[in-house]
C-alpha cells in the first residue's frame, strides 16, 4: 500500500473531490483525518472508511476561522501523534458576477474560505510536517491558472491563481525540510461545489462561444469524477512523486486548453 501508517489531513473532506480521496488514501493504508464543517458528511465518510477496515477520524472546523483551523490540527496531532500529508482542499465556487455587481462581503467570503483558509491550513499543519518530512497538496483550478474567459468569477479566480503562487513560494521554502508541495487544477469534475455557487448577471458580460464537440476534448464535454482527481493527489502524497514539488497537475481532458 502506498501511503501504509502515513497521516493524512484532508480539508472539505466530507463530500466530492475530499470524501473521494479520503476513501482512496484509507484503502493505500493511511490514517485519515477529514476535516469540514458538516458533521454528518464527515461522519458518514469516517463510518464507510472504518466499514472497510480503515482508520479515520472527524474533525470539525470551518477553515475560514484559523482558531478552528489550530484546533483541529491538534486534534489530529493529539490522535495520531504525527501528520505526514494534508491535501487543502476545501473552498467554494462563491458568487460569479460583473466586477461592479460583485458586493465586497462577497468576494471576502471567497477570499476568506479559499485562500486564507489554505494558508491556515497550511500554516498550522507545517510545524508537524517539518518534523520527518511530508507532502502538501493544494486543490486549486483551471480558472485563474489557465482559464480566464470564465467572465464574473474574479473572485474565485484571484483565489486560485494565489493559491497556485503560494505552492511555488512554499515548494522552495519548505524544501530543506523534506516537505513537497504541488498544485492540482481540475477542470469540470461532477461535485457539489455547484451548491454553493451564486451565479448573477452574467448574460451582461460573458462572451458566447459555443464548442460544438463540447468543452473537454478527451471526454467530447463529459465531465470529470471525483474518484479520478483523488488518484492524481495520491500520486503527489506518495513516494512515487518523491522529487515532485511546485508544480501544478491540470486534471480536466484538455478543457483548459480549448477554453483559456
Amino acid at each position: 500500500m502506498q501511503l501504509q501508517d502515513k497521516v493524512a489531513l484532508i480539508t472539505g473532506g466530507g463530500s466530492g473531490i475530499g470524501a473521494a480521496t479520503a476513501h482512496l488514501f484509507a484503502t493505500e493504508g493511511a490514517k485519515v483525518a477529514v476535516l469540514g464543517r458538516t458533521e454528518n458528511e464527515l461522519n458518514a465518510v469516517v463510518s464507510d472508511i472504518k466499514a472497510n477496515n480503515g482508520e479515520a477520524i472527524p474533525v470539525l472546523a470551518d477553515i475560514s476561522k484559523p482558531e478552528q483551523v489550530e484546533k483541529g490540527v491538534q486534534t489530529v496531532i493529539d490522535h495520531f501523534g504525527r501528520l505526514d500529508i494534508v491535501f487543502a482542499n476545501a473552498g467554494i465556487n462563491g458568487v460569479w458576477a460583473p466586477v461592479d455587481d460583485l458586493t465586497i462581503e462577497e468576494w471576502q467570503q471567497t477570499i476568506n474560505i479559499n485562500l486564507n483558509g489554505t494558508f491556515y491550513t497550511i500554516k498550522y499543519a507545517v510545524p508537524y510536517l517539518k518534523k520527518q518530512g511530508g507532502a502538501i497538496i493544494i486543490n486549486s483550478s483551471v480558472n485563474g491558472t489557465r482559464i480566464f474567459s470564465n467572465t464574473g468569477a474574479t473572485a474565485y479566480s484571484a483565489t486560485k491563481a494565489g493559491q497556485d503562487a503560494m505552492a511555488k513560494m512554499l515548494a522552495v521554502e519548505l524544501g530543506k525540510f523534506k516537505v513537497r508541495v504541488n498544485v492540482i487544477c481540475p477542470g469540470a469534475i461532477t461535485t457539489q461545489i455547484r451548491d454553493n455557487t451564486t451565479i448573477r448577471n452574467l448574460d451582461k458580460v460573458r462572451p458566447r462561444v459555443d464548442f460544438i464537440d463540447g468543452r473537454i476534448p478527451l471526454t467530447g464535454g463529459k465531465p470529470g469524477k471525483a474518484e479520478e482527481v483523488a488518484q492524481v493527489v495520491l500520486f503527489l502524497a506518495s513516494d512515487a512523486s518523491s522529487h515532485v514539488t511546485g508544480t501544478e497537475i491540470w486534471i480536466d481532458g484538455a478543457e483548459s486548453l480549448l477554453q483559456g
